[in-house]
């Protein structure tokens, strides 16, 4: 088996692993939760009794180990269960709250490869200098603004105040695609953290590659400046972006509650919050495990990506 093989064949048995983990912590810490659905539909003054006759209704009342193993064989053949609080398939709300997430997560991608990439490269190249040190305040500064600190500013700069985008996405529901209007202010703060921290990433990988021996042995060679920074640095560089730009990704459609809930985003965050809010263990549990297993994919395919560019680089198994 060759080392690629052997080192794929570990990881995948790594994330297999890390999967069931994920399964079994999630119906561990729903199950701590305190009180459940039953004592949600019950009301405001609950009835002891009412609630008895809820939690047999709605098969709460089994044992726990009983529950655990219906869920995972539901699991195994792709059922995630009903949910408590309305009875429709738990599978409908993911399929509803995915849409609006992957579209979100999908511009915000798009917009941040380059941006980032682009402002560590230029920053790099000039390294130490004026424009160096203004990229470096500027994406620090950024930075350590929170999301809904930054939502709320650029709402009241240019919804209510310019009037040139809207404030919140009510009454676009599902066809968010054909109002792209109002998806620039949630793109834009969703962008802005990731684009600092990837660029000085980026910058820092750029830093080293330039200075290395390969890169000084280009030059002797007549390689042109442009070639040795894209052609031989930026690939090398780009290897521990990738790992960061996988945890964003995995940060973008595990449901950006912050955001979804300031620009009224009916995407996976919303469905978790009223999951939560109503007790509904199904559709929080199939949540939890959807995020866990998206974690442990995009993880897998960062460490991909980085040993393809770096493959001199020793990724961690």
């Amino acid at each position: 088996m060759t080392p690629l093989r052997s080192w794929l064949v570990r990881r995948l048995l790594l994330g297999l692993a890390q999967i069931a983990a994920v399964v079994l912590l999630v119906f561990a810490l729903t199950e701590a939760l305190p009180g459940d659905a039953a004592v949600a539909l019950a009301g405001d003054q609950p009835d002891p009794e009412r609630i008895a006759h809820l939690r047999a209704a709605l098969d709460l009342d089994r044992p726990a180990a009983a529950r655990f193993a219906d869920w995972v064989g539901g699991l195994c053949r792709g059922d995630f269960g009903t949910s408590l609080a309305s009875g429709r398939p738990v599978a409908g709300y993911l399929t509803a709250g995915f849409g609006p997430t992957l579209l979100l997560a999908a511009l915000t991608v798009t917009l941040l490869v380059p941006l980032a990439v682009g402002l560590g490269v230029l920053a790099a190249r000039h390294a130490g200098g004026a424009l160096d040190r203004l990229i470096t305040a500027v994406t620090l500064g950024v930075y350590a603004v929170p999301e809904f600190a930054l939502g709320v500013l650029l709402v009241t700069v240019f919804a209510l105040r310019l009037d040139w985008l809207p404030p919140t996405a009510v009454g676009y529901g599902d066809d968010l695609p054909a109002h792209p209007a109002a998806l620039v202010l949630p793109v834009a703060v969703l962008l802005c953290r990731p684009v600092c921290s990837i660029s000085r990433l980026v910058r820092a990988g750029m830093i080293d590659a330039l200075a290395a021996p390969y890169a000084d042995q280009a030059r002797r060679y007549g390689v042109s400046g442009p070639r040795v920074c894209f052609a031989h640095a930026l690939p090398n560089a780009v290897a521990p972006a990738a790992q960061q730009l996988a945890r964003t990704v995995d940060w973008l459609l595990c449901g950006v509650i912050v955001v979804e809930a300031l620009f009224v985003i009916p995407g996976l965050g919303t469905v978790l919050m009223e999951a939560v809010a109503a007790r509904d263990l199904p559709v929080v549990q199939g949540l939890a495990v959807v995020f866990g297993v998206l974690a442990v994919l995009l993880n897998l395919a960062a460490d991909l990506v980085a040993r393809r560019f770096a493959p001199r680089a020793e990724v961690a198994a």
